[in-house]
């Protein structure tokens, strides 16, 4: 299973991920990064008085593979 991790800088500068739940699994870079970009313009969330999603920082898919033992 593959799941989308969109990572972001809050207004300090550090990093910030958002994974979400469900998230297709052949979005292009064209799809997210501007999808994120949209998301940071909403300027909506913030904790502890610092603002997140402030600027588009990456993006990747993470393949997890699963053995089953019994």
């Amino acid at each position: 299973m593959k799941k989308l991790h969109l990572t972001f800088k809050n207004g300090e500068g550090n990093s910030h991920k958002l994974i979400p739940t469900v998230a297709a699994e052949n979005l292009t870079e064209e799809q997210v990064k501007g999808t994120m970009q949209q998301f940071t313009a909403l300027d909506l969330f913030e904790k502890d008085g610092v603002a997140l999603y402030q600027e588009v920082a990456s993006a990747k898919y993470v393949e997890t593979i699963e053995t089953v033992l019994f």
